[in-house]
């Protein structure tokens, strides 16, 4: 499988989605939708932007009793994303209950990929905050063997921990990493970053590029020079 480039649709409505992705004559990039779009616009902005040829990776992050997410899962598999996610934090059991929520009869399915840390939080608020005390890392790669012991695709994770999730759980278990900024850009509110590059370097097999393509002045641009760094 090769690396891609997912483009994050943080976007309040519909139009502002499609005055953005209609920038792109060209290749249609991999798109992320997450809560506010699909909060805003409900399953039909995933139908519409997959009927203009773009791959979905769709960013809920379920997480709840086993038996609620399966059914959740159940529902989402008709909606022919690539790529969903849920919390790893919601246990093994919860994580085998999404994925056979998520398979359909004819035994196909999305990606199911499990969020492990996000990449918001640091060691600090991890132990203020969640009384986490051990170190990110460790707590990282404890969730990624829990996501494939229950028969994930792979996880969401900081680019900074994509090598040793493939050195502990194999090449074949997918990193998608958010937290990727260009050299010369913002960090904004993410702690853990890393270029495309390096992210490239590390061995990350998806990257998730939000506002330094969907805030710059020439997206396109934006977009194919992450295209560039990571996939070329």
């Amino acid at each position: 499988m090769g690396k891609d480039v997912i483009v994050a649709c943080d976007f309040a409505s519909a139009e502002q989605t499609f005055a953005f992705l209609d920038k792109f004559t060209g290749k249609k990039p991999f798109v992320k939708i997450g809560m506010e779009l699909y909060y805003a616009e409900g399953p039909e902005i995933v139908r519409e932007i997959k009927k203009r040829g773009h791959k979905i990776f769709l960013d809920l992050k379920l997480h709840d009793i086993p038996n609620t997410v399966k059914k959740a899962m159940a529902v989402l598999r008709n909606l022919d994303v690539d790529i969903t996610n849920l919390h790893a934090a919601g246990t093994k059991n919860m994580m085998e209950a999404a994925l056979e929520g998520l398979t359909r009869e004819d035994g196909t399915r999305p990606l199911l990929i499990a969020v492990t840390q996000l990449t918001s939080t640091d060691q600090e608020s991890m132990e203020r905050d969640l009384l986490i005390k051990e170190p990110i890392d460790r707590v990282v790669m404890h969730y990624a063997k829990t996501a494939k012991e229950a028969g994930l695709d792979g996880i969401v994770c900081s680019p900074l921990e994509a090598g040793k999730v493939h050195a502990s759980c194999g090449e074949g278990f997918l990193t998608i990493t958010p937290g990727v900024r260009f050299a010369d850009g913002e960090v904004g509110d993410q702690k853990r970053v890393m270029t495309p590059a390096q992210a490239k370097e590390i061995g990350s097999d998806y990257i998730v590029v939000g506002r330094p393509i969907t805030a710059s002045s020439d997206p396109v641009a934006a977009y194919e020079r992450c295209v560039r760094e990571f996939c070329d």
